[in-house]
């Protein structure tokens, strides 16, 4: 076993749930070593007290999420993804969404500059809505002067 065989099998649950979480969502800290293994740490401790302070397994298990997600619900990839999925299933064939979605998203970046996507309630929020809006407008705009 090499080295990083063995380091695979070292890291936590949490450090691979976050880690996957991070690359799947294309988040700025997918690579940070450091921000995951910390946040790792934390969502472990948070585990611990929990159950050491008498919660069941369960809402140990949500406290951690809590903590390991805090801040990582809401990706401006997995908005944006979203937005074309759901408005554009028609005009997008599904096996180019993924393409497109990472093609568009520098160029809607701006868009995206005016919210605090870091709150993990932002998607009950009305800002939420103004952003799908504002990037359904965008897609449109793009797709007629661009196409497919």
């Amino acid at each position: 076993m090499n080295k990083n065989e063995k380091k695979q099998k070292e890291l936590s649950y949490y450090h691979l749930y976050l880690q996957k979480h991070l690359q799947e969502n294309r988040f700025e800290q997918a690579d940070d070593t450091a921000f995951i293994e910390t946040r790792a740490e934390l969502a472990a401790s948070a585990y611990e007290q929990a159950r050491r302070g008498g919660y069941p397994i369960e809402g140990a298990q949500e406290l951690v999420m809590q903590t390991l997600l805090k801040g990582l619900h809401h990706s401006r990839y997995a908005i944006l993804r979203e937005v074309i999925a759901n408005e554009f299933a028609y005009e997008i064939p599904k096996a180019q969404q993924e393409a497109f979605t990472r093609k568009l998203l520098p160029l809607v970046d701006n868009v995206f500059s005016i919210y605090d996507l870091s709150d993990d309630l932002f998607a009950q929020s009305l800002d939420y809505d103004l952003l799908y809006s504002e990037l359904t407008g965008a897609v449109v705009l793009y797709l007629a002067e661009y196409g497919v």
